[in-house]
């Protein structure tokens, strides 16, 4: 079992400090991981994002404009839900002034019904999100970098797994926090308490 998100040592990040016994960087073989690193892509991927991270003065939509132009990747594909059309709009915007090819794909492409497909009736909104659809009509555009726009918890994971092209996150969903889902995080000890952690029976 590995609990990283409860140890307080980090002793991974600092080997000046003593791991605990159950810790992973001092039990198990990373070696297999390290080889993956010096294939091609993902050493580009992992280089770029490395030099990236140490830089704190950009916003998420620079970042993902620098990473896409170190990498080489110059057509870039949206895959938006439509409840955000007017932030993948703008999105959209912004990468082409910035010299980037684009492709936008809609969450309700293809008006896949509920009720064929999943066999949910559903008059006040018939037509499925189409996560599948969304990455294949971006594999067929050939993308070299898919962007997610507030695809719902679900459909993200649908579109991880049908895209072809790597896959970054500019924006999830949370309906009732604005868009910023660690809110609820960080209301964790009092308003969203009640509801994070309800009393157990």
């Amino acid at each position: 079992m590995v609990f990283c998100a409860v140890c307080k040592a980090h002793s991974c990040n600092n080997p000046k400090v003593a791991p605990p016994p159950q810790c992973p960087t001092k039990n198990v073989d990373f070696s297999e991981a390290a080889a993956e690193y010096q294939k091609e892509e993902n050493f580009t991927i992992a280089k770029v994002s490395g030099i990236l991270s140490t830089d704190y003065s950009n916003t998420r939509i620079e970042e993902t404009m620098k990473f896409a132009r170190a990498c080489g990747y110059k057509k870039l594909g949206i895959a938006f839900c439509v409840s955000m059309d007017k932030e993948a709009e703008i999105i959209d915007k912004i990468f082409r002034y910035n010299g980037f090819e684009t492709v936008s794909v809609i969450c309700k492409v293809g008006s896949l019904r509920k009720d064929e497909i999943l066999g949910i009736e559903c008059k006040e909104a018939p037509f499925i999100c189409n996560p599948i659809g969304q990455a294949q009509m971006l594999n067929r555009e050939k993308t070299d970098l898919n962007i997610l726009v507030g695809l719902c918890v679900g459909h993200d994971t649908l579109f991880f797994k049908y895209s072809e092209a790597p896959v970054s996150v500019l924006a999830v969903k949370d309906r009732v926090l604005a868009h910023n889902p660690l809110g609820a995080v960080y209301m964790s000890d009092n308003f969203m308490k009640k509801k994070l952690f309800p009393e157990k029976e």
